[in-house]
Formats: C-alpha cells, structure tokens, sequence
C-alpha cells in the first residue's frame, strides 16, 4: 500500500480545467459516434467489416499519433501546444459528418477526427502527469478520466432528444456535433502550461536502444496493454449489436448512455483506489469484469441482459483506463513520459486493429455470439497474464 495515499491536497484547478475539456469535446464525438455505425449500415450500406475496419483504423490512428505527439512534447519542453492543435482539429472536422454520402468520406472524417485526437492525448496525459501530486495521481487520472465520460453520457443523450425532435434525421442531428468543440476550446485557453511542463526539451532516440530506456518495467506494462487491447474491441459493435437485439432506431444511442453512465461514475473511485491499492488488483477486477460482459452479450435473451452486458463493459472501462494511466506515470522516466504514454498506445492500437478487424469477420460470419465469446476468452488470457507482466515492485 502506498504510505503516500494517506496524504491529504486537492487535485489542481488545471487538471479540472482539462476533464472539463474533455467532458464538451466527448458531448460532440459522442454524438457522432452513437450514430455513425447506424448510418453506415444503413443508407450507406457498409458492412460489419467494413464498419469494423473503419472503427479499428480510427481508434488505432489515435494510438500511433500518440507515439509522435508525446514524443514532441518531450523534444519540445512544452505539452500546451500539441494539446491546442489537437482539440482544435478535432472540432473542425465535426461538420464533415453531416456532409458524407459516401463511405469513404465518412472514414475521411473518422480518421481526421481521431487524428486529432492522438495528437492531444499523449501530451495531455504528459501534462496531467507533470500537474498531478503523487499522492493523488489515481485520481487526478480518475477525475479527467471521469468528467471525460460524463461527456460520452451526455452526447448519446442529446443524440436521442434530437432524433426524437428532427423524426430520425441523423444528418441533421450531426450538424449539432460541432457546437461543443467550441466551448472546449475556449477553456482549453484558460488552462496554464505548469513550470514543471515548461522544461528543457528531452530527447529520447525513436530507435531501439533509445526506446529501451524508457525501462522493463514500463515495456511490460505496455505488453499487458497489448493483451488487453486484443480483449477489448470497438464499442461500435455494442451498438450494432443492440441494433440487431430490436431496439429502435431512436433508442440505439441509448447503448453508449448506459457505458459511459457507468464508466463516468466508476472512473474516479477506482482511481482514488489504486492510489490505496496495488494497482494491478483493479486491472484484475476490470479484466474480470470484461469476460462477464461479453459473455452476457454473447447470449441474444432480450434487453436486460443487453443492457446488463453494456453497463459491465463501462464499468470494465472505468476500472482500466486510468489505472493504466497511472500505472504508466509510476513506471516511466519522468523526463520522458510523453513518449512513454505514446509508445504504450501504439502497441495499444496495433491491439485494437486487429481485434476489430477480427470482430467485424467473426460477425459476419457466425454473428454476435461468436464475436462476443472471443472477446470473453481473449479477456481471461489477459487476466491470467497479469502475474506475468506486472512485477512486485509494481504492486505497490
């Protein structure tokens, strides 16, 4: 246990600042992203592999932008930058959504989206990192991590009081995407890039000698994040999935309400956990969780157990995300740590990639059951993987 938990201080008003970034950015991400799959299947006419493709490419780009956008922030000395440009990017691609009438614009604009996206994040899990006491980094990590989510519940939300409003117009519905990116910046302008964040440049070799110092510890830690990402594929096939089980169009938002509603409120406590606990029980937990998740979706036995499944996936996620984050923060050099977050999410995307592609050809093939029962095995390897991957002077 970590004699530093016991401590007391206050989450910095910047690392507020930046949840609350994340909290309108996700609102308008999260409104296209509930809907996105429905009007690719539908009047665009994709199919699951192609939708899981799509959505693999999309999330796996984040990851590999993140490689070069932590890495610059090191180089640099600065993280406030990458993360403007970021945020900024995008916001100004929402109102292509509504503008595609093909697949390939929609996947032109998933991909600038998410490019957008991977240039912020490692510098913005740099700067937090830089801002967050070690006492309270679980839950500095847990609160951003949390305000996000809230934002990820608000947007499906308002995607269905709108279509509910416009008659199922989800080209209409999307123009409403952009107004969130707006607020986001203007408060992103009011966040201050810390002293500590402000130092000079370093320069870590993106060869493999260089990238060795970033420690065994953290490359271990990154090969667990691997695992856990071949586990875990994209929420689009939960929406496809509730699509399938009858629920209405109207109502198919509805599945990312239910995961981000749990992920939102889970997030922060098992942050101020892990700050308690040996980080790696909670991964343990969410890994747990994930195989029970995907084994109620497995099973097609009406909306209960659909919405049983989705809220576990949430809670999975919240039990994850920022752990991992700051499981990262403990293990990395200091002075290097926008590389690190960049270089365990690139193995990361590699992951999601192929467990999309994956997930899209089983659907296909042998439909939701089988898709869903992988991802529950592929859980529990992972689980048993832990001993292996997080060693006892991880563990606190």
């Amino acid at each position: 246990m970590r004699s530093a938990a016991g401590q007391g201080g206050r989450i910095p008003r910047a690392i507020w600042l930046l949840g609350l970034v994340s909290l309108f950015t996700d609102v308008g991400s999260e409104m296209v992203h509930s809907l996105l799959p429905v009007l690719l299947a539908g009047s665009l006419g994709a199919s699951a592999l192609t939708i899981g493709l799509i959505e693999g490419a999309a999330e796996s780009l984040v990851l590999v932008t993140k490689v070069f956008s932590g890495y610059a922030s090191d180089a640099l000395g600065r993280r406030k930058p990458l993360v403007l440009l970021g945020y900024g990017l995008a916001a100004a691609v929402k109102p292509l959504f509504p503008l595609a009438d093909t697949v390939a614009t929609v996947t032109t604009a998933r991909l600038l989206d998410r490019f957008g996206k991977g240039i912020r994040g490692a510098p913005r899990d740099a700067l937090i990192a830089d801002l967050a006491p070690p006492a309270l980094r679980g839950a500095s990590f847990g609160l951003r991590q949390a305000l996000d989510t809230v934002g990820a519940v608000l947007g499906p939300l308002l995607a269905v009081a709108l279509m509910a409003l416009l008659a199922d117009d989800i080209r209409r519905v999307l123009w409403f995407a952009a107004l969130p990116g707006v607020i986001a910046m203007v408060l992103l302008l009011k966040v201050r890039e810390p002293a500590p964040a402000a130092r000079a440049p370093a320069r870590l070799p993106l060869t493999r000698a260089g990238l060795a110092r970033l420690g065994a510890p953290f490359w271990r830690l990154a090969v667990l994040g691997l695992l856990l990402a071949l586990a875990r594929f994209s929420e689009a096939f939960l929406v496809l999935r509730a699509a399938r089980g009858g629920l209405g169009l109207t109502l198919v938002p509805l599945v990312l309400v239910v995961m981000s509603l749990v992920y939102a409120l889970s997030a922060y406590p098992a942050g101020w956990l892990s700050d308690r606990l040996p980080r790696h029980w909670l991964l343990a937990l969410g890994l747990s969780v994930l195989a029970l998740a995907d084994a109620a979706l497995a099973v097609e036995a009406g909306h209960g157990l659909l919405f049983a499944g989705i809220a576990l996936w949430g809670l999975h996620m919240g039990l994850t995300q920022g752990v991992l984050a700051s499981l990262i923060t403990d293990v990395a050099p200091a002075d290097y740590r926008g590389t690190a977050f960049g270089a365990f999410n690139l193995l990361s995307g590699a992951g999601l990639l192929l467990a999309s592609a994956l997930a899209g050809a089983l659907w296909d093939w042998r439909g939701p059951p089988a898709t869903f029962a992988a991802g529950a095995l592929l859980a529990l390897l992972t689980l048993a993987a832990i001993p292996l991957l997080v060693r006892p002077a991880q563990r606190g």
